[in-house]
C-alpha cells in the first residue's frame, strides 16, 4: 500500500497520512481547513516497511483502509513548571490546594 505523509506549518510535529499523494478526498473539509495547506513530506510503500516511527503500522493501515487517511498529533508537551513545582513539594498547579 502506497501512502503519502503531509505536514502542515500550523502545528509542529502533526501529520496527515493519505493513501496516495493528494489522495485527501476521504479528509473531512473542516479538518482540511484546520491542517492547512498540506506540504508532502514523502511517499512510502508499506508493504516495505517493517515499521514506522511515531505511528503504529497495524493502526496507520486500518485507518487508511477505514476512513481513508490517518492524523498523527503530536506528542503532549511536558508541563515543566508543573514538574518543578511537584519536585519541590507543592501542588502541580498554583489554584489547587493541599
Amino acid at each position: 500500500m502506497l501512502c503519502a505523509i503531509y505536514k502542515t506549518r500550523r502545528k509542529e510535529g502533526m501529520y496527515l497520512y493519505v493513501p496516495g499523494k493528494n489522495a485527501f478526498g476521504d479528509v473531512p473539509e473542516i479538518l482540511m481547513e484546520k491542517f492547512g495547506t498540506p506540504e508532502l513530506v514523502m511517499l512510502i510503500s508499506l508493504d516495505k516497511r517493517p515499521q514506522l516511527a511515531g505511528v503504529s503500522k497495524a493502526d496507520l493501515e486500518v485507518a487508511l483502509k477505514e476512513k481513508g487517511f490517518y492524523l498523527q498529533m503530536p506528542p503532549k508537551a511536558e508541563d515543566m513548571l508543573a514538574a518543578h513545582r511537584t519536585e519541590l513539594g507543592l501542588t502541580p498547579h498554583v489554584d489547587e490546594k493541599r
